[in-house]
């Protein structure tokens, strides 16, 4: 099938666009061959027609959505322009990758913007990974050369190329960066941090701000970086190329000088500065032109502190860096020399004798002002041979003012490189392979075109030439390997544009030789290059404007570019007179005279030369051109020498906004940078390339005949033919197939047709059946439904007759209903209403008696409530002006209280008031309820008294009646009289009552409301206790949980300072081991190095350390006084000057101070033979003298908290109400201190760092402290079955017990008997009063013990027996111990004979030696694992045939240097996990360690086994699958049984494997719908939103079944984890290298006797005697 075939109806192609380069758009109808048009409608919908006039103008064919953001260009099925451009673009705004592969051309796309890709982590992720099977980055290249180095042993270059702005340097930094870790330079070397501090040097001197950039590089530098025997970096050396000189003394509208012009006037107010004379840029002609004076968020006073600290890393000192600025000032006041022209035709210049700018430059170069005017505007000429003086015009005295400004700023920024290289040379012997790091400009094409873009268009075509013949080489070498019959790749070799610009009397050859006339001229130079290439001999490569005589054209292999001729002689002469240079020669400063010194017979011009009155005969090779060549061919001769490896570095956009992709100069930098060359040169081969079991896995379907995996290769041999009959499309290798391109597009339409016709052919035979099956149910349903509807009729029958009776009976039954109900509802109606009229007779009687009966209450109601109205009215008004009094007093208490509350002594001050206002409601109660009762036996009285008055007044009524009765009626006076008195008697009991009953309900209300008042005051009482008792339980758990944190944190600050200390005492041991070296080889004479070690000044200033690296002084305040053996070495590098060499070791070196301060003494037991020793030993000793009183003072501090905590929770506790409360809060009170006392406890025991005074020597203590200890101490008791050591035996049991013992019978000897023996023979001596010897031998066996667990730093099982034996000396000591024995007998326990002998420092060294061991035992496991777990998690395949059923479409190429993974059965699985694993379960439990410590042990290992997976996962597209995530979680379920199994998951070992976990859950999930983006975020807890995004845009489909994770659901899921509070940290990666600090528990052992061990004769200790 030919490509034309794939032009059918939806196929989707590729058409030109004015705007976005290209556009995607899809064929609306088949193409055949002939059409004039293609039906097409693009991306937005609008149909448009494609005019076709052959089918070499059809528009490029698109690539399957399955190949959409593949990591590697050469990938793609069909290479084009439109879909490198698409790619780029898919993998830069939707995935946010800004690397990409292209062969082997790495793209990097610069984001502007900070991306969390270059931590340590991810150096740590592809560090040893080959190339191919990682996501693109700059450290995967990076990788590829330092492995192709080391393994071939071949030196290597990275070239990076690229437009100002791109990203280049940037790339070149990560670069150094990636070499230094991995060359061991951040832990052994300090090349690393002096080339990266060339940094801001080399930024300040040769960048500027451009129309483009903002920090444009200006020149191009070489970095060649020397690697040792075992890989590491001893050296570095740095080489440019075409400084821009002409920016000195010109600057186009909106650009700016270098850098460090601007960082010099922004620091003018520096007290060191004042001298220089500087004012703002905006006063100095070399600073102003451009008209920007600043950059927007750039500080240049900050920029110049960066310089300063990078010189002084440099080891340049201060007064050379004043020397430097001097002369770069000078330069800046050279540009303000005011000239002046004079004579009849100003024909003459001349300066004035106060021209301040004048003496300002002579006086800070130390040159003659005068001498320097006059030369500046004369020089000398040889005639008839005198010499002759002429006057200069001022346009050519301004040049040669010019001329001198760029001369001494070149000379300055040579001298500049060559100190950085003297910084950087190698001072460990020769270099045995390098690493290059080109950071070059890229092709530059501008309005204006002059001599330096010429140059570096011309070092582009070079590189460029270069570049296309190693991707040719490449495909050769591939093609000769699977012994292809292969013709010519056939590419654009620019060897015709090289010959115009170097070659004989080409544009170089013709610009040296009119540079070399006396009166050349550049319109002169252009008419022979228009003679030369156009009329005599007419280049290819060379054309003519047709509006201008003064410039010409070069066609690039990049670009068409016009060179202006202006300026062109003068650039390439940049000479300067003679003269001149002498008066600098004899400059008083060394410096500027070291500046311009000849030096080895040739001039000291770099990029120039110096014209003087008789011209040089070879004058024309000191041209610029001509050196920029011979550099230039030298960097070409190093580069082919090389292995080379490219980096294409892309801008964008020119508006420096974040991911934003501008496809015009996108496509631009393309074609210029050489991608779309290698794309050509790929294509023009065999682009595709399938192994042979990859095409049988894929295309199996096509294959006919028998089918076998083991038969592949002769199946595809046979069936290619077949299929594609054009046999030049394809080619057989021995162990691949390689297709053109294309070709692989016809196999998948090919694939998919035949899927396609059985997929056809499934359905049609599916249809029919199916359609058998329903006639068949049909037929069945008919027969069915008949026969139903026959008995349905019948029935219908049946039922018709019965209803018809039914209705008969039930309209019967029906019309005597209706008749019953009628006759008993007219009975009801009629009782009904008999009911209702009595009913309403008897209620009207009823309320008429009722109103009678209100009436007269009515009457008696108003009279009281009259009454009760005014007595009312009375109370309120008194009530009320009480109410006023009261509030307004309560205001101001309310007042003084809420003033008063504000303080925490108010709060309890409010809490004493509190109880005593209850105490006082209280008895106001009581007193009340005493007055209620007093009122109530005085209103019973009251009550009796009115009760008898009432019926003697009644007696006296009746009396009065029956006296009325009887006698006739008094007069009319006297019965008004008695009634009156007797009303007045009966309204004043009634009162009293009123009064009484008043009084008796108020003092109930009053009564009420105390009552409510206590029950608020009680319950405010209560919250409030209860309140304050949850604040102090809150504040103890607070301060617990803060001290168990600051614990955890100083365990891991701890642990991490001995690993620092183990690796202070290696170096010990390496010093001691080189001194001995060269006291034999040299005769205990010093050699050069050595004594350049040791006389060197200290560097003023040291980078900060983070917490993980510091060692034990970079905490001091005297560090910066006292430099590590490290500082010493780099001084000594980069200051070379004898004057200052000073041995340190004299006795006033900063060493000798920081040992006065810390009260050090000089240890005169130990004598060593070597300075280096001694300066070792003496920096750990102050090293553990300074950490220790950093714990002690910390201690302190911890204390104080303690105590003020106790005194806070005291205060509270005393402020409660009940005692029950505090007896609770007391108990609570002292759980938490005792809680606290065993953090103490811990701390103590963690609060001394280990000295190495004990392990280097053995100090034994003299005789008069020894028997003044023992005298103060009491009498030791005798204890039984103990084992006695003699003195001079000693020696020889540690030698026999630990120091020559083997693995063959350690391991068989009872956990723990080398330290049982040890502390039996040191309780011995201890019982027997010989206090020292005890010592003496515990601090030698721990010594022994430390110097065999050094030797054994391999073997896992004889580490894991000296962590045991350390440890369990250190629990005898401790349990035996007399502070343990007397809390012991403190808490009334069994009590045991305590030892004498205070051996609480050896204890706590013990205690350092076991988390040494520890760390030790974990790293030789760490060791082991490392390289099994990618390939046994990730790449195994533990179910057989998952994903080999899912073949991938096209499987990326492997690169030339790749070092192939072993396949088959010797590539690692997840038993060679186990077996690692096992292998540390086993050796712990051998010795019967403690279950907590492995625990421990496995959570760190399980961490790094999850941390090395993820993080390679996150970085590996081709493992983004959905069989590879059940893979991966099968192989975790593997372990996290075995975990189990053995009972390590409760310690947290299985629940680090989360983030692991979840990872494979997300590769195996649904990935389509919002339901199931909420899963993924509810689910993935343990992974962090970038994990998460990573994931989901790496995944790759390798099936047909399967599909790619749309970007609209990526879109969801990010915003959906953006809601989430995340608490995972948000680095992509996870830290490799953390590490979980370890506790070792105290197991008090068991008792111990000489009686109970049984000790083997192997061992050779029968000299010990039980006693």
């Amino acid at each position: 099938m030919a490509t034309l075939e794939l032009y059918t109806k939806g196929a989707g192609v590729w058409v030109p666009d004015p705007e976005a380069v290209w556009v995607s758009a899809t064929l609306l109808r088949d193409y055949k061959p002939g059409d004039e048009q293609l039906w097409l409608q693009l991306h937005n919908g609008n149909e448009v027609h494609y005019s076709v006039d052959s089918a070499s103008d059809l528009p490029p064919l698109g690539n399957p959505d399955i190949l959409e953001g593949e990591n590697d260009l050469t990938a793609l099925s069909f290479l084009h322009e439109p879909a490198v451009l698409h790619n780029l673009r898919v993998r830069f705004l939707d995935y946010s990758s800004i690397y990409t592969y292209c062969g082997i051309v790495l793209v990097a796309i610069n984001p502007y913007d900070q991306l969390s890709i270059y931590g340590e982590e991810v150096i740590d992720a592809y560090s040893g990974q080959d190339m191919g099977d990682m996501e693109p980055h700059i450290f995967s290249v990076a990788e590829e050369a330092y492995c192709t180095m080391t393994r071939e042993e071949r030196n290597q270059s990275i070239i990076i190329s690229g437009e100002s702005g791109s990203g280049k340097t940037v790339s070149a930094k990560f670069t150094m960066r990636y070499f230094a870790v991995v060359g061991g330079a951040a832990q052994q070397t300090s090349v690393e941090e002096r080339v990266l501090a060339s940094n801001p040097i080399m930024e300040s001197i040769g960048n500027a701000k451009t129309t483009r950039n903002d920090n444009s590089s200006r020149f191009g530098k070489y970095i060649e970086i020397g690697f040792g025997r075992k890989g590491d970096i001893i050296g570095a050396n740095m080489r440019t190329y075409l400084l821009e000189k002409s920016r000195v003394v010109f600057q186009a509208s909106s650009e700016r000088n270098y850098h460090i012009f601007y960082q010099l006037c922004a620091a003018r107010e520096l007290p060191e500065m004042r001298s220089l004379k500087l004012e703002p840029p905006e006063y100095f002609h070399y600073t102003k032109q451009g008209g920007e004076m600043q950059i927007a968020g750039t500080d240049d006073l900050s920029d110049l502190e960066r310089t300063r600290n990078a010189f002084t890393v440099l080891g340049v000192q201060s007064e050379q860096q004043m020397e430097l600025f001097r002369i770069l000032s000078a330069v800046l006041h050279l540009g303000n020399v005011n000239i002046q022209a004079s004579g009849r035709s100003a024909d003459r210049s001349y300066i004035n004798a106060d021209d301040r700018s004048l003496a300002v430059f002579s006086k800070l170069l130390g040159v003659e002002g005068s001498q320097t005017a006059h030369w500046l505007c004369s020089r000398r000429l040889a005639v008839g041979g005198e010499m002759l003086v002429k006057p200069m015009t001022g346009q050519q005295a301004l040049e040669a003012r010019d001329a001198l400004a760029k001369h001494i700023y070149g000379q300055l920024f040579t001298w500049t490189v060559q100190r950085l290289n003297s910084a950087l040379r190698s001072q460990k012997g020769k270099t045995k392979s390098f690493i290059g790091v080109l950071d070059i400009y890229g092709f530059e094409t501008f309005d204006q075109n002059s001599f330096e873009q010429f140059c570096i268009n011309y070092a582009n075509e070079k590189l460029q030439q270069q570049f296309n013949r190693h991707v040719f080489h490449l495909e050769q070498e591939e093609y000769v390997r699977e012994e292809l019959a292969w013709n010519r790749i056939e590419f654009s070799d620019n060897q015709e544009c090289i010959n115009l610009i170097e070659g004989p009397l080409g544009i170089f050859d013709l610009l040296d030789e009119e540079c070399r006339m006396p009166k050349g001229s550049d319109e002169n130079w252009a008419r022979k290059l228009y003679d030369q290439h156009l009329t005599s001999k007419p280049h290819p490569h060379f054309g003519k404007p047709r509006m201008t005589n003064s410039a010409f054209i070069v066609f690039h292999f990049a670009d068409t570019v016009q060179y202006e001729c202006g300026g062109f002689l003068d650039k390439n002469r940049d000479t300067v007179f003679e003269e001149l240079i002498n008066i600098l020669k004899a400059s008083q400063s060394e410096l500027v005279a070291e500046l311009f010194q000849q030096r080895g017979g040739a001039p000291s011009v770099a990029n120039g030369s110096v014209r003087s009155g008789k011209r040089a005969a070879r004058e024309h090779k000191l041209t610029v051109g001509f050196q920029f060549r011979q550099s230039l061919q030298m960097l070409m001769d190093t580069l082919n020498s090389t292995t080379p490896h490219y980096v294409r570095c892309i801008k964008p956009n020119d508006l420096k906004a974040a991911f934003m992709f501008d496809p015009q100069r996108t496509v631009q930098q393309l074609r210029a940078c050489g991608v779309l060359e290698t794309i050509r040169i790929s294509a023009a081969g065999y682009p595709s390339r399938w192994t042979y079991e990859e095409f049988f896995s894929r295309y199996r379907l096509l294959l006919r005949g028998p089918q076998s995996q083991d038969q592949a290769q002769a199946s595809c041999r046979q069936a290619l033919p077949q299929l594609i009959p054009d046999t030049d499309q394809y080619c057989f290798g021995k162990t691949k197939v390689f297709f053109r391109a294309g070709q692989v597009a016809v196999l998948e339409r090919l694939r998919s047709e035949r899927l396609r016709v059985a997929a056809v052919t499934i359905q049609r035979h599916a249809k029919g059946w199916l359609a058998r099956i329903r006639y068949s149910r049909i037929l069945w349903a008919a027969a069915t439904i008949q026969r139903y509807t026959r008995g349905a009729l019948a029935r219908r029958r049946a039922l018709t007759l019965r209803y018809t009776k039914a209705a008969i009976v039930i309209q019967k039954t029906y019309r005597m209903v209706v008749v019953r109900q009628l006759f008993l509802m007219i009975r009801d109606a009629t009782v009904t209403i008999q009911a209702f009229t009595r009913g309403t007779l008897a209620r009207r009687r009823y309320r008429q008696l009722i109103a009678e009966r209100a009436a007269v209450l009515l009457q008696a109601t108003v009279r009281g409530w009259l009454a009760r109205r005014a007595y009312r009215r009375v109370r309120a008004a008194v009530v009320f002006m009480q109410c006023c009094v009261r509030r307004k007093a309560s205001r101001r208490e309310l007042l003084r209280l809420k003033a008063e509350a504000r303080s925490v002594e108010r709060y309890r001050e409010l809490n004493k008031g509190m109880e005593v206002k209850l105490m006082q409601l209280q008895l106001r109660v009581d007193q009340q309820a005493r007055e209620s009762a007093a009122l109530r036996e005085t209103l019973h009285a009251e009550r009796e008294a009115a009760s008898a008055e009432l019926e003697a007044l009644r007696g006296i009524v009746q009396k009065l009646e029956n006296q009325k009765l009887e006698k006739p009626p008094p007069s009319p006076a006297v019965s008004e009289k008695e009634v009156e008195g007797r009303r007045r008697a009966e309204e004043k009991a009634a009162q009293e009552i009123l009064r009484l009953t008043q009084e008796m309900q108020a003092l109930q209300k009053d009564k009420e409301n105390i009552s409510k008042e206590k029950e608020n005051l009680t319950a405010q009482l209560h919250e409030k206790e209860r309140s304050q008792n949850e604040c102090i339980q809150k504040a103890v758990l607070e301060a617990s949980a803060a001290l168990q944190s600051e614990l955890e944190e100083e365990k891991m600050k701890y642990q991490g300072l001995l690993k620092e200390l183990t690796r202070l005492e290696q170096r010990y041991d390496n010093l001691r081991e080189m001194n001995l070296l060269t006291e034999r080889s040299r005769g205990h004479r010093r050699t050069d190095s050595a004594q350049s070690l040791i006389s060197e000044p200290l560097s003023p200033c040291s980078a900060p350390l983070s917490p993980q690296s510091l060692t034990p002084l970079s905490g001091s305040p005297f560090a910066s006084a006292f430099p590590s053996p490290e500082e010493k070495r780099r001084i000594s590098v980069t200051s070379p000057t004898p004057e200052r060499r000073i041995s340190v070791w004299s006795s006033e070196t900063p060493l000798d101070q920081l040992m006065e301060k810390t009260d050090v003494a000089k240890d005169p037991a130990v004598k060593k033979k070597g300075e280096d020793l001694e300066y070792a030993y003496d920096a750990v000793r102050v090293a553990n003298k300074f950490l220790e009183s950093q714990l002690q003072k910390q201690q302190a501090e911890w204390k104080d908290e303690l105590e003020d905590l106790r005194n806070q929770l005291s205060q509270k506790i005393c402020s409660g109400s009940s005692p029950a409360k505090k007896r609770d809060l007391w108990q609570l009170l002292e759980a938490r201190e005792f809680e606290c006392m065993r953090l103490r406890r811990e701390l103590k025991e963690l609060r001394h760092t280990a000295t190495l005074r004990h392990l280097l020597t053995q100090v034994s203590l003299s005789a008069p402290t020894t028997e003044t200890l023992c005298a103060a101490r009491p009498k030791p008791a005798a204890v039984a079955g103990l084992l006695e050591c003699r003195k001079r035996d000693e020696t020889k049991l540690l030698k026999n017990l630990i120091t020559d013992l083997r693995s063959e019978g350690a391991l068989a000897l009872p956990p723990g008997l080398p330290a049982s023996v040890i502390f039996l023979c040191v309780r011995q001596a201890d019982s027997s009063g010989d206090q020292a010897r005890a010592r003496s031998l515990c601090s030698a066996a721990l010594v022994a013990m430390k110097a065999a667990l050094k030797k054994q730093t391999s073997d896992l099982d004889m580490t894991a027996l000296w962590l045991k034996n350390v440890a369990l000396l250190h629990d005898l000591l401790i349990q035996y111990s007399p502070q343990q024995c007397l809390t012991r007998q403190s808490l009334d326990s069994d009590e045991l004979v305590s030892m004498t002998t205070d051996l609480s420092d050896l204890t706590r060294s013990l205690s350092d030696l076991c988390i040494q061991a520890y760390q030790q035992l974990l790293s030789i496991t760490e060791t082991q694992l490392q390289k099994l777990i990618v390939p046994a998690l990730l790449e195994s395949e533990t179910i057989a045939g998952l994903s080999s059923s899912a073949a991938k479409l096209v499987i990326s190429r492997k690169r030339a240097g790749s070092d192939p993974r072993p396949l088959g059965a010797d590539a690692p699985t997840m038993a060679s996990v186990l077996r690692q694993l096992g292998a540390l379960h086993t050796a712990l439990s051998r010795q019967a360690l403690p279950q907590s410590l492995a625990e421990q042990a496995f959570r760190q290992m399980t961490y790094l086994i999850c941390a090395s997976a993820l993080n390679n996962l996150l970085l590996r597209k081709d493992m983004c699958c959905w069989s590879r995530g059940m893979q991966i979680r099968y192989n975790l379920s593997v372990l996290e049984e075995w975990l189990r199994s053995r009972g390590l998951a409760a310690g947290g070992a299985v629940a680090t494997l989360e983030p692991l976990i979840q990872a494979a859950q997300l590769l195996q999930v649904g990935k389509k719908t919002d339901a199931d983006a909420q899963a993924i975020v509810l689910t993935c807890t343990a992974l962090s939103s970038k994990q998460i995004m990573k994931i989901l845009t790496l995944y790759t489909p390798h099936s047909d079944l399967d599909e790619k994770v749309s970007l609209n659901f990526i879109r969801t899921v990010q915003e959906l984890v953006k809601g989430r509070s995340d608490s995972q940290p948000p680095q992509l990666l996870m830290d490799v290298r953390r590490a979980f600090p370890v506790t070792v528990p105290y197991s008090p052992p068991p008792a111990l006797s000489a009686d109970d061990l049984v000790i083997p004769d192997s061992l050779k200790i029968s000299f010990l005697r039980r006693s």
